[in-house]
């Protein structure tokens, strides 16, 4: 078996060929995309590789930093926090943040993530220390939009946006959640019976407006009444008045029974007044029977005049006889 042997201009060959793939890989750099790659030359920045195919000077260039641009979430883990009326909390968060330039914020700061996370939560401890509890437990937007200013401000140096900064969770001390629990339901019983008198003093109100109304439209109904009585004891007087003077003219024509009518017509009026008197059980008094009898004849003689005649008349007109004695 042949073994192959090379001459040394071979082996120089191999060589360069070699020396050529290898400069070609260390010279070429491919970026994913998302990031920014920086170049350092003999340890000094130069320049920045964004997404794509980027060529470097093989041996002279090297890559620095290989930095996200996409946006980031960092977890900001509990912490306690003193409020302005002394009450401990226990919060947390979570910061959201892009990089904007990959030179800065690979060169003007170390160690970026724990940066952004010390600087956030001291100033949680600072917005939210200055503010009373009931204020962080209610203004949760405003400490967000606090912490947001302020944090975006300081990271700006440093080529980096703070987009977002939330606050998950304010936990006051048990103790301080019973304490609360207590007030919100005194809180709550006041309004309670603050609602139950305003309504008690509406139902007085209605009540007094109806009692007014029904007054008033009692008052109209007895002036309607009175009216009416007025009215019916007028029309009484003027009948009354009409049969006194009917009486007067049959007196004047010479007829007696009329007065016998009138008189008795009266004294049984006064009779039946007497027997309906409310103080008046029993009735005792002389009665002459012989007198109403004879004014009840009269009575009878008056309408026999009147029909009689009547009666007559008509028979005459018929021409019936008549048959009376």
């Amino acid at each position: 078996m042949n073994g192959i042997t090379l001459s040394g201009f071979d082996i120089v060959v191999i060589v360069f060929l070699a020396l050529v793939v290898l400069v070609f890989f260390a010279g070429v750099k491919t970026v994913p995309q998302g990031y920014h790659w920086t170049v350092e030359r003999f340890g000094r920045y130069t320049r920045t590789l964004t997404p794509g195919l980027n060529i470097i000077t093989p041996f002279i260039e090297i890559i620095g930093a290989k930095l996200s641009v996409m946006e980031q979430v960092l977890d900001v883990p509990t912490q306690e926090v003193i409020t302005k009326d002394n009450a401990t909390v226990a919060v947390d968060g979570i910061a959201f943040y892009q990089v904007l330039d990959a030179a800065r914020a690979a060169y003007e700061v170390q160690n970026l993530e724990v940066a952004i996370l010390n600087l956030t939560m001291t100033n949680i401890r600072t917005v939210m220390g200055s503010m009373d509890l009931d204020q962080l437990l209610s203004h949760r937007d405003e400490i967000n939009t606090k912490l947001l200013g302020v944090v975006d401000a300081a990271t700006a140096a440093w080529g980096v946006k703070a987009t977002r900064i939330e606050i998950k969770d304010i936990i006051p001390p048990a103790d301080l959640v019973a304490s609360m629990g207590r007030q919100m339901k005194a809180e709550r019983d006041k309004r309670a019976a603050i609602l139950e008198s305003e309504g008690m003093r509406q139902s007085e109100i209605l009540k007094a407006e109806g009692q007014k109304q029904a007054l008033i439209l009692e008052a109209e109904g007895r002036k309607e009444a009175a009216f009416r009585d007025a009215e019916a004891r007028e029309r009484l007087a003027e009948a009354e008045a009409r049969a006194t003077e009917m009486v007067s003219q049959a007196i004047s024509a010479g007829d007696v029974q009329a007065i016998n009518y009138f008189v008795a017509q009266k004294y049984v009026e006064a009779l039946k007044e007497m027997a309906h008197s409310p103080n008046q059980k029993v009735l005792m008094m002389p009665v002459d029977a012989t007198s109403i009898l004879g004014s009840i004849a009269g009575i009878a003689e008056i309408a026999k005049a009147t029909f009689g005649e009547d009666g007559a008349q008509r028979r005459r007109a018929a021409g019936v006889p008549d048959t009376r004695g």
